[in-house]
């Protein structure tokens, strides 16, 4: 059932610019995407599997995002503003705390690291040096989620919006320089994409500091060290987010690694069609992330059924919107998938995969939008259990089985994924119409 005019117009107001936000990430990493794709297959499935790489090494700080929004969301439902900033104050320490071991193992890491996940010593050293330059900026995105988590919990989205422009802007401007020797900045190729991006991230953690630090201390931001019990009850609630995200991320890079044993073409197709997936998902993300703030609102005012009827009344505006917007990409595969892939047997390979996830894209939307509202709600035991079973018990064996075991190549992998996804949102739609969740204290 649609939901009304009045609960739709809420959930775009907090939603939409968290949406324009992701979208401008998206965009600029087509953009991205578009700038090392001139230097060749070998640098695009380089960055590819080093972005997924470095994902996976920030992902254990990734969880504090989602915590720190569930807990800020219920400090404003329940109305005293002195206490809203309170939670991001632990987050902002546990993400020091967590990400300065990370980022010292990951560097001394990084060679071997690359060389497990290809067998193209040509794609592994180009992928290491990109890596390398990606490495600091764990400590960057652990700060930025938990600052994210804040405004986004407080329903100041805007704020959130306006850092990720920026933080996106300067991260093509600086990206381009660094990769071609643009503007004055050195010529660096494939590890120029990885400074830039480092670079923007430290500029958005320096903005969402100086916002908060002008408009937040009323709230209680840095008003005193957080407690040990604060600590304690910030990780209890991150880890398992944080631990879905380490094996969400660590997924992807066992599939880079899985269809790099098929091919360096077909990893180079991969990069793009995931960055596509992303580009169609992201507007549902914005949106789970609102639901995950009216969520935790409605929680810590006390009203339960008001919680459970945004969690439904988000999942079918995602998979409304998400289904329209994907259309052209159905109809238009080749025109999409050649403003990166520049021969004609890449096009091919990727045409059908690209069309499929086009379809498929509204049970996606469910997924995320469910996954987030019970992240809202404090619940991430159950979504790590969920997409962690789903993704390394199933679809993973699987797909190196029907991929480079059996020979039935990129397509069959593509399928196999979006079965689990389909699987992923089954058990989370179960798990919300339960709700367990309604009863977890935060």
């Amino acid at each position: 059932m649609i939901p009304t005019k009045a609960r739709t117009q809420r959930i775009f107001a907090i939603s939409l610019p968290i949406m324009g936000g992701m979208v401008s990430q998206s965009i600029l990493n087509l953009v991205d995407a578009y700038f090392v794709g001139k230097l060749g297959s070998v640098a695009l499935a380089s960055v590819g599997l080093g972005s997924y790489a470095a994902f996976l090494a920030a992902s254990l700080a990734l969880g504090l995002g989602s915590a720190v929004q569930a807990t800020v969301a219920r400090r404003k439902g329940e109305g005293d503003h002195t206490k809203f900033a309170i939670p991001l104050n632990s987050g902002l320490v546990l993400a020091f705390i967590i990400s300065v071991p990370l980022m010292a193992f990951f560097f001394l890491a990084s060679t071997p690291f690359m060389q497990l996940l290809s067998s193209d010593p040509l794609v592994a050293a180009a992928s290491s040096e990109y890596f390398t330059t990606r490495v600091p900026g764990i400590l960057a995105l652990g700060l930025n989620f938990s600052f994210r988590g804040y405004w986004n919990g407080i329903n100041r989205s805007m704020v959130y919006m306006r850092t990720l422009i920026v933080m996106h802007v300067s991260n093509a401007v600086l990206s381009y320089g660094f990769i071609f020797g643009a503007f004055g900045l050195p010529e660096l190729g494939v590890p120029g994409a990885g400074l830039g991006t480092t670079l923007a991230l430290f500029i958005a953690s320096l903005l969402y500091f100086l916002q908060c630090y002008m408009y937040s201390r009323p709230s209680g931001f840095l008003a005193k060290l957080p407690t040990t019990q604060e600590l304690n009850t910030m990780f209890k609630l991150s880890f398992p987010a944080s631990l879905q995200q380490f094996f969400f991320a660590a997924g992807l890079t066992a599939l880079f690694w899985i269809v790099g044993q098929i091919g360096t073409a077909e990893l180079s197709v991969v990069h793009v069609l995931i960055t596509f997936v992303l580009f169609l998902i992201l507007p549902s993300m914005g949106l789970g992330l609102g639901a995950a703030s009216l969520v935790g609102q409605a929680l810590g005012r006390g009203d339960k059924d008001d919680a459970y009827q945004w969690g439904k009344d988000v999942t079918v505006l995602a998979i409304i919107m998400l289904t329209t917007i994907s259309l052209p990409l159905f109809f238009f595969p080749d025109f999409a998938l050649g403003v990166f892939l520049h021969e004609p047997a890449l096009i091919e390979l990727g045409r059908t995969p690209l069309q499929l996830s086009a379809l498929f894209i509204g049970v996606d939307a469910a997924g995320l939008v469910l996954m987030h509202t019970l992240l809202g709600a404090g619940d991430s035991k159950t979504v790590m259990k969920i997409t962690i079973a789903t993704q390394w018990l199933l679809f993973l064996p699987a797909a190196f089985v029907f991929g480079p075991i059996l020979g039935y190549g990129l397509f069959s992998i593509w399928v196999l994924q979006l079965l689990q996804r389909l699987l992923v949102a089954v058990g989370l739609s179960y798990q919300w119409r339960r709700r367990r969740w309604a009863n977890i204290d935060v």
